[in-house]
């Protein structure tokens, strides 16, 4: 019923939202001599706040069509190369002659924990500058009708090796926070049974590989409730008349209000600001301010087998770091990376995935060698700073470059080892 009382609120709010945009519009017409006044600019700011917390936020785009490459603009267009219910592998293919064509091609995984990929677009861009860039692109399984089945941990493995074949050879794996659990499980997996298009590298950023380390506010609230209080808790049926009716889900309104309570000072504090400049007239912070939470607050819905199969195995069991995360009845074992280079990135103040917790892959990956694994910590960023923001272009990203070609040059130099199979 939560589903349907949420619809319920925003069919019932649309009739005031709707005035708002009305009031707001008469407000800011500059013919309307109340326009000019405080008491007019303070009417419209109000409105025009009131009509963004009561909105509803879609999907939104990309819109990435061009990124410089060698100080020049170049034109880039956005491609659907693969698809399945739950996902699409997008590639920005960017107009460039050969000899730039050739730049590493990178798989970005976003994370599948409640915002669309677009969230990653200012690290699509950025390496989009040094790369041949693609990324999964999520679909909300609201609009994921029931007949094509659940989506779990094991089919997210699935999907990652699939489309690591649709790309080819010598792709380097990006994983941003969450996927980086079957990121590594997938690596392990292609690596045993010798997979000659296993990544040349992955790349684990702000990872929850081992919760145990250093564990945040996030890690401690899914240990002290057990998993069936989130499957009580958090996870309804999708209502009528959306195409994933039925459907069950850990819905995008429930985890908007996770995210919010997590900084809710700082949210509140932005609004009030966002108001002030809408009363003194200054659009171009009010615009960055927009432009911000039209991401931040598109959320979707996530289905609740993958969403209860990951707290359950990443926050309460800690089954990889522990050796006991399965795949389809199969042991995962990340010592059977012996040809995939290893980079893992933190941020000083992440206070999603503290300090160590992705470092920790690098125990787990004890064979590959000292030459073939990096770790790198960023001061003075929290979770979304490891992979955005003016220190990701400045500090993190040409880290990241620097690597995927070192590695490229590595693997031409020494032929790849052999497969250890499982016995």
């Amino acid at each position: 019923m939560l589903y349907i009382y949420y619809e319920l609120n925003h069919a019932v709010i649309a009739p005031a939202r709707a005035a708002a945009q009305v009031m707001g519009a008469t407000f800011r017409n500059p013919l309307n001599p109340f326009s000019r006044t405080p008491m007019g600019k303070g009417i419209a700011a109000g409105a025009s706040l009131f009509e963004r917390a009561t909105r509803r936020y879609g999907k939104p785009e990309f819109n990435i069509e061009t990124v410089t490459v060698d100080d020049k603009p170049v034109t880039v267009h956005q491609e659907v190369v693969w698809q399945k219910p739950f996902c699409r592998l997008l590639h920005f293919r960017r107009d460039l002659p050969q000899r730039r064509a050739a730049d590493p091609k990178l798989l970005i995984v976003a994370p599948m924990s409640g915002h669309y990929a677009t969230l990653l677009r200012g690290t699509v861009e950025t390496m989009a500058q040094t790369h041949d860039v693609y990324i999964s692109d999520w679909i909300d399984a609201r609009m994921v009708p029931a007949a094509d089945g659940t989506f779990g941990l094991d089919d997210y493995i699935d999907y990652i090796i699939e489309m690591l074949h649709v790309i080819g050879p010598d792709t380097h794996v990006m994983a941003v926070c969450q996927p980086s659990v079957p990121v590594l499980a997938a690596v392990s997996l292609m690596e045993a049974d010798g997979d000659p298009l296993a990544p040349a590298s992955m790349i684990l950023m702000g990872g929850p590989i081992d919760t145990r380390i250093n564990p945040t506010g996030v890690n401690r609230l899914a240990e002290e409730r057990g998993i069936e209080w989130f499957a009580n808790t958090v996870i309804v049926r999708v209502p009528f008349p959306h195409p994933g009716a039925c459907r069950a889900v850990y819905p995008g309104f429930l985890q908007l209000s996770g995210f919010m309570s997590m900084n809710l000072d700082r949210h509140l504090n932005a609004h009030k600001e966002f108001y002030g400049h809408l009363v003194e007239g200054d659009g171009d912070s009010a615009e960055k301010h927009e432009d911000f939470y039209d991401e931040y607050l598109a959320v979707m819905d996530l289905d609740a087998e993958f969403y209860l199969q990951t707290v359950q195995a990443v926050f309460v069991d800690h089954a990889l770091p522990r050796g006991e995360l399965t795949y389809r009845g199969r042991k995962v074992d990340p010592g059977a990376i012996r040809n995939v280079s290893l980079m893992t990135i933190e941020g000083e103040n992440d206070d999603i995935s503290g300090v160590g917790q992705t470092q920790a892959a690098h125990d787990l990956c004890a064979n590959l060698t000292d030459e073939m694994r990096v770790h790198y910590l960023q001061g003075q960023v929290g979770h979304y700073g490891v992979f955005n923001g003016r220190r990701f272009r400045a500090e993190i990203a040409p880290r990241i470059s620097e690597f995927t070609r070192n590695v490229r040059k590595a693997r031409k130099k020494t032929p790849a080892k052999p497969a250890r199979r499982a016995g």
